[in-house]
């Protein structure tokens, strides 16, 4: 093998190495992809669709009432033997007060508009009654937009952001389904009051 030759292969290794590190650095600190599983976001996001799940921005801008998140359930809540990660839409930060009560979601005592739920439907607590939790500091409360196909805080409560793999914010496949995921503005509501914020 000749000098150049060897020079070109040795060329080709460091481009394929180099590409190779910064694919994992991108997946473990900037974004990765994610393949939807479950029906709970639907009409959002629907099963085998695609997302990619932007890891550093929440590093220095909170998570924010509509946002789409992809977290790891709690402990021993799924059966998964691969521990697939959930993906749902967060209702409630750290400190408010979430209240379900006949059908509709109250966020520090005022009714949010939803209207990315499915087909309209009401939200419902397990067996049809009422739910009232106050967050802690570190904690959100998710559910999915398809409520009555979803497991989420309504069953195993809020969850903590240390427990978040990141923010879901482009759905890329398929490809006619090519765009960024809409950040409603409609899950606004008042921040909870310094006598209502929760203790750890």
């Amino acid at each position: 093998m000749n000098r150049r030759t060897l020079g070109c292969l040795l060329e080709l290794l460091e481009t394929l190495l180099l590409t190779v590190v910064i694919f994992l650095v991108v997946q473990l600190f900037a974004a990765q992809p994610y393949q939807v599983q479950q029906e709970s976001m639907e009409n959002t996001l629907m099963p085998n669709q695609y997302v990619l799940v932007d890891k550093l921005t929440p590093r220095f801008d909170a998570y924010h009432r509509g946002d789409v998140i992809v977290f790891n359930p709690p402990t021993g809540w799924t059966a998964d033997p691969h521990g697939t990660p959930y993906i749902k839409r967060i209702v409630g930060v750290g400190g408010d007060t979430v209240d379900i009560h006949g059908g509709h979601v109250f966020v520090n005592n005022v009714q949010i508009s939803e209207p990315y739920v499915f087909e309209g439907q009401p939200t419902q607590v397990s067996g049809g009654g009422s739910g009232k939790w106050t967050l802690g500091p570190t904690q959100l409360f998710v559910m999915g937009d398809h409520r009555q196909a979803s497991q989420d805080s309504r069953e195993f409560g809020p969850i903590d952001k240390s427990t978040v793999i990141g923010r879901a914010w482009l759905r890329y496949w398929p490809i006619n389904q090519f765009g960024l995921l809409p950040q409603p503005k409609s899950t606004a509501a008042p921040s909870a009051s310094p006598a209502s914020s929760a203790t750890p």
